[in-house]
């Protein structure tokens, strides 16, 4: 992984780390789980004391969302059909606005969170990205709320690495942020190899990936 090069202190106000999607329904166990999704709960919380600006992404769909595959008849979870903005890949049901399996993790501790982005509340469009849905024109917000702030740096962590957190990484760079993928504190989903074509995208957008270990105080 990349060594941490001229990145400004994490407590700089300059720097926010953005946790996406650590929810029930993501961990194993849950509607949609990410093997070992639970065990970057303690690296997380331990990043998290050591940032000033913490932002987390939470998945939150209407009940009979456009990416659950019970929404369209005859298929099943993981097939792939075409909406008006292009490929959707369907989805069990999962982080149902409400439930339980929506909730974050019972021992996610980030009590110093100023902001949870709420996405794809939009019973017709997919939102991987924590910057914009997947319709690619619909933006959460996100990126005028740290721009409004001075935020010129965003870290992120979360599940599920090759998808919500790679579609916000990328959506990051775009947006101009210094962008940072911490990959020990992300676990994958892996669909197909789509583990290793997240991390070219993001490595040729720009993105750093580092572990924790080059944070070291």
């Amino acid at each position: 992984m990349s060594p941490s090069h001229n990145l400004p202190p994490l407590n700089d106000p300059r720097c926010a780390l953005v946790v996406i999607d650590m929810q029930n329904d993501f961990i194993p166990g849950g509607q949609l789980a990410v093997q070992g999704g639970d065990e970057i709960v303690p690296l997380i919380n331990r990043l998290g004391a050591r940032f000033r600006n913490v932002v987390v992404a939470q998945d939150w769909h209407p009940a009979g969302h456009v990416s659950f595959a019970s929404s369209h008849p005859g298929k099943a979870p993981f097939d792939s059909v075409q909406l008006p903005y292009g490929a959707q890949t369907l989805w069990p049901e999962h982080c149902v606005q409400g439930s339980h399996g929506a909730q974050l993790h019972a021992d996610l501790n980030l009590p110093h969170a100023q902001l949870i982005v709420r996405k794809g509340f939009n019973r017709d469009i997919d939102s991987y990205s924590a910057f914009v849905e997947a319709d690619r024109r619909t933006p959460t917000g996100l990126s005028g709320y740290l721009k409004e702030r001075g935020i010129d740096t965003v870290y992120l962590v979360g599940l599920a690495l090759d998808y919500c957190v790679a579609w916000s990484a990328l959506d990051a760079r775009t947006a101009g942020f210094n962008t940072v993928l911490i990959v020990d504190a992300c676990r994958a989903i892996d669909l197909d190899g789509s583990l290793q074509r997240a991390l070219g995208e993001m490595e040729a957008a720009g993105v750093k990936l580092i572990d924790s270990i080059a944070l070291a105080a």
